[in-house]
């Protein structure tokens, strides 16, 4: 980071607090602008994620839900008007179009289908930030909405709305095939990562159908465990000895 971009919670030059939790999916088949982009990106506090093709980002953005989507037209596979047609079907992701076409038909086009935004190749990556954070201002409403329904906590992606938890490893998503239990109990650590939760607490949350042992819990979070394991994902939650659990470790 520069000395003179604001810090992950600071207020930037823009006015807009700048928050690491915001993600952008950049959908660019360049790598070098998609280096460039995720660089100016993490200046300003945002985190991101590439797809180098239309069918990865399809991919992305439904395992991920990123919070803003920046889209190239001309994509491999699956172009960028279908990438952007698609988004629309499944929800209202704010996306802004990167292209090197200058046709006010092509910029009709994309806003019809319903981008938010239009930037033409060559571009300031300086503006295109600005621009992502305009964006993102607007749809702020919006965004506080699904952060009630969406919670990252490296490496996972939870989804309350649909019992979803996915994780992120080398670059790839991962759906975890959890129980209700477990997933009740990986979103409930989760939730507060640096927090310990006693087997009461963690019972009376994620097993509140009638169980009252405190050891079924131990049972649970060692099934959850494992299934983390087999992913490579290792110490997600820790054991506290004599008090309960923890998110991990290294918190």
């Amino acid at each position: 980071m520069s000395e003179n971009a604001a810090a992950p919670g600071e207020a930037g030059p823009a006015g807009i607090v700048q928050e690491a939790n915001v993600l952008v999916l950049i959908a660019e088949d360049a790598p070098e602008i998609a280096e460039i982009l995720a660089a100016y990106l993490a200046r300003s506090g945002m985190r991101s994620v590439h797809a180098a093709d239309g069918a990865h980002a399809l991919e992305l953005h439904l395992a991920l839900k990123p919070d803003l989507v920046l889209l190239d037209i001309q994509m491999p596979q699956v172009s960028g008007w279908q990438v952007l047609s698609q988004i629309r079907q499944r929800g209202d992701t704010p996306v802004i179009m990167l292209t090197a076409l200058d046709q006010d038909v092509d910029k009709l086009t994309g806003l019809r289908i319903g981008a938010d935004d239009y930037v033409v190749k060559p571009f300031n990556p300086a503006e295109v930030v600005a621009r992502v954070q305009a964006v993102l201002r607007r749809s702020l409403p919006r965004q506080q909405r699904d952060e009630r329904r969406i919670l990252r906590v490296a490496p996972f992606v939870i989804d309350f709305e649909h019992h979803e938890a996915v994780a992120e490893i080398d670059g790839r998503s991962h759906t975890l095939a959890l129980t209700l239990t477990e997933f009740r109990l990986l979103a409930q650590l989760a939730r507060a990562p640096r927090r310990v939760f006693s087997r009461a607490e963690l019972l009376t949350a994620c097993l509140p159908e009638g169980d009252t042992l405190e050891r079924t819990v131990d049972s649970h979070v060692s099934k959850l465990r494992k299934k983390l394991e087999d992913l490579g994902i290792a110490g997600v939650p820790v054991s506290i000895r004599g008090v309960g659990y923890r998110f991990h470790q290294g918190l």
